[in-house]
């Protein structure tokens, strides 16, 4: 049975999710949309003990990956600019500090939002967000740790070089 009360709840949480993937309050209005309607319509096919805010989450991601290599496939990009709320502060200093860290987390890749997202702002174990974006837990891991020293580095106004392997 379908719970209203639940969904409801969760809305913001998937909104929020959906903007940061997206960049785009529009993209992710329809992303939420269209996950829900998914979700609604496969509500059977959810595990009866699996969480709900997992499976909409993952049911987001996987959306958002799609539409991504559709856009692709097209040749059409993605708007990538968003529009920020202005944070409620007073000092200066926080306001340069938050603005700073909200670009350094812009400039992470894909994968790496959405697992910050996922663990650190919406609160999933690494075990939902290893089920939610379909990858084992040690990649939850290993990804989270370099999204973190990414995100640090880019904070500090570092740019973090990529990993090259050596090839002999």
């Amino acid at each position: 049975m379908i719970d209203d009360d639940a969904l409801r709840e969760l809305l913001p949480r998937l909104r929020r999710f959906a903007l940061w993937l997206t960049r785009e309050p529009a993209s992710a209005d329809d992303l939420v949309q269209a996950s829900l309607e998914r979700a609604l319509s496969r509500w059977r096919s959810k595990r009866p003990d699996g969480e709900l805010r997992a499976w909409l989450f993952s049911i987001l991601y996987r959306l958002f990956l799609d539409g991504q290599r559709r856009a692709k496939r097209h040749a059409r990009w993605l708007s990538l600019f968003g529009h920020e709320e202005e944070p409620q502060t007073t000092a200066l200093d926080e306001l340069i500090v938050a603005h700073a860290t909200l670009d350094a987390f812009a400039k992470l890749p894909t994968e790496q939002r959405a697992l910050l997202l996922l663990i650190s702002v919406e609160g999933l174990s690494y075990q939902e967000a290893a089920a939610s974006l379909d990858i084992p837990i040690g990649t939850v891991m290993s990804r989270l740790s370099r999204a973190r020293q990414a995100l640090r580095a880019l904070s500090d106004g570092e740019s973090p070089l990529p990993a090259l392997r050596r090839l002999k």
